[in-house]
């Protein structure tokens, strides 16, 4: 019986932990009696994860990401598993590890912007540390197997950074909606508090380029919101003191930690989905809008670009003055775009469908 592990230490955290959790959740349906899986989680999350496939094994590892402990004490549990094909989904992974892996590259935005917490530090500390990345995801790239990435774009990143020789052993497989979006209902009691509202969902990284868009809705109506939704962490704060250097941006609110009731309501019943990013590799919240038939005003960023087509408002990330005409523009027309074609395009459970094949492929052969 062949032995498969999947790396899914991230499966509380945003973007990463999405694609495990419904990388798992459509996995668990279609596991062969002749494989093993070994998920390995953090303890925190141990429990989180429910199974009733018995071909999958819950494996706890207090060993976080970017630590010397994930780069001996991860790769000896692994060595000790004895496994054949381990799959890690981040970039972030133990490089005295060499038995056969493929690794996910969600994106390369690490090597672009500033992210995390460590792009807070003193730029001596931030430099260390990002040079230990970029030996790292080298490593992860030259010795994997195979390469997963979200999009042909994130593919053609890798081939312009690595080299064209990455394009034999790379696939782009495309994500779709969170399962348990599709499964919650809507949080009616929220209409009763919010209407003429626009939505922002994701982390508050630099990169997502939130600070522009603030800057762009002070020049709005008033009688529309702006309404930012993400996770309560190091980066919030900084949002909070952006949005509260104006009384003017008394139109503009905050929500942490918002449950998926709450989201599907904000989807459905949002004027638009705003998203500025200057960098992404995928882009869930723009397939989770278009799946609520919600409009999109967005980045013109190529990645979004090819995601979307043209059935989305573009607008120059680095212009606030563009953003802001950009949104002023749907205001005043109202654009009905057929999202119907793009969201029959991505689906978790087709993603699940393809990387179960890459795993047979890299085990048989076939």
């Amino acid at each position: 019986m062949k032995k498969i592990g999947i790396d899914a230490r991230l499966y509380s955290q945003t973007g990463v932990g999405t694609y495990l959790k419904n990388l798992i959740y459509y996995l668990e349906k279609k596991i062969p009696n002749d494989e093993t899986f070994y998920i390995y989680l953090l303890p925190e999350d141990f429990d989180k994860l429910s199974l009733k496939n018995t071909n999958i094994i819950k494996r706890k590892v207090n060993y976080r990401w970017h630590t010397l402990e994930e780069q001996i004490g991860f790769a000896l549990t692994l060595y000790f598993d004895r496994l054949d094909l381990m799959h890690f989904t981040y970039f972030s992974y133990p490089i005295l590890y060499f038995k056969k892996f493929i690794a996910t590259v969600h994106d390369v935005t690490p090597l672009l912007f500033k992210t995390g917490k460590a792009s807070t530090k003193n730029k001596l500390i931030y430099h260390i540390k990002h040079l230990f990345f970029r030996i790292i995801l080298r490593c992860q790239i030259e010795r994997a197997i195979k390469i997963i990435t979200p999009t042909n774009f994130v593919k053609e990143q890798l081939e312009y950074i690595y080299g064209k020789q990455l394009a034999q052993k790379t696939s782009s497989i495309y994500e779709g909606v969170n399962y348990q979006i599709l499964k919650s209902k809507e949080n009616n009691d929220l209409a009763k508090k919010f209407n003429n509202f626009f939505i922002y969902v994701g982390n508050f990284y630099p990169h997502k380029n939130v600070e522009k868009l603030i800057d762009a809705f002070k020049n709005i109506n008033k009688k529309y919101k702006l309404i930012l939704i993400g996770p309560k962490d190091f980066f919030t704060t900084r949002i909070l003191r952006c949005i509260d250097t104006s009384k003017q941006n008394k139109n503009i609110l905050l929500l942490t930690n918002s449950s998926l009731a709450d989201l599907v309501f904000f989807y459905k019943n949002a004027m638009a989905l705003i998203h500025p990013s200057l960098s992404e590799g995928f882009g869930l919240p723009l397939i989770e809008a278009a799946y609520f038939n919600c409009p999109i005003i967005a980045s013109d960023i190529k990645v979004f670009k090819e995601l979307l087509g043209n059935n989305y408002t573009s607008f120059n990330p680095n212009d606030v003055n563009d953003i802001t005409e950009k949104i002023k523009t749907f205001i005043d027309k109202k654009p009905k775009l057929d999202h119907v074609n793009i969201t029959g395009k991505y689906s978790f459970e087709k993603m699940a469908d393809e990387t179960v094949r890459i795993y047979k492929e890299v085990l048989y052969g076939n």
